[in-house]
């Protein structure tokens, strides 16, 4: 039996890291319903995982379970993306104010992660920008664990299939915004390297104070 449980395990942890990594992440899945079975295909794993992996994610808040007609991927409205941004601003602000208090930056985590967005070509096709966002989101967990909290960074993390979602978002909303993205990044982390607490959170601010104004222009 126990065997067997691990086994369900296994499988729903795998159709649980695919859907939010491959289905939740695509801004084109909000407001669609999901197709148990075809999903199922996808990852490999029977029916019975799948299910589990979705209750799971109506836990986390990214899905819905809508009667007779299945698991729905919900929108982001502009007050989830306001208080996204406020969460992330108060998380991030306290980061770095712990990490310069105990020099503790990440500076080459961070730089490298940097330098791989800024290299990525300039093609704005979904796979692209799912990459760089995809890295956006390390350069800020990185800040966010370098300050050792782990119920913080446990929190931080579970906000991840939503930064991708809006980020990708921003990306296609405003051009140029990759370059301005890379730019505001490398601000955040000179004022790190300084040791100036203050300067990193105007950064921090300013960084995600733009995102959210892209996000909410109608």
């Amino acid at each position: 039996m126990r065997k067997g449980s691990g086994i369900a395990a296994s499988g729903r942890e795998k159709a649980y890291a695919y859907l939010r990594e491959n289905i939740l992440t695509d801004p084109e899945m909000q407001g669609r319903f999901l197709n148990e079975q075809e999903l199922a295909a996808d990852i490999g794993v029977s029916r019975t995982p799948v299910r589990e992996a979705l209750l799971l994610l109506v836990s986390d808040g990214l899905v819905e379970l809508i009667p007779q007609r299945g698991a729905y991927v919900p929108p982001v409205t502009g007050r989830e993306i306001s208080e996204l941004m406020e969460l992330r601003g108060v998380l991030e602000s306290h980061a770095a104010r712990l990490v310069i208090e105990h020099r503790s930056v990440p500076a080459d985590k961070m730089q490298d992660t940097l330098d791989q967005q800024s290299r990525l070509p300039k093609n704005e096709g979904a796979e692209a920008a799912q990459e760089f966002i995809r890295l956006d989101t390390l350069f800020h967990q990185q800040l966010i664990d370098a300050a050792g909290n782990e119920l913080i960074s446990r929190t931080y993390s579970k906000l991840h299939v939503r930064q991708i979602v809006v980020g990708v978002s921003a990306l296609f909303r405003t051009g140029g915004r990759r370059e301005q993205v890379c730019s505001e990044h490398q601000d955040i982390l000179d004022a790190l390297v300084s040791g100036d607490a203050a300067k990193a959170e105007q950064a921090i601010d300013h960084h995600l104070a733009v995102t959210r104004d892209i996000l909410l222009r109608t």
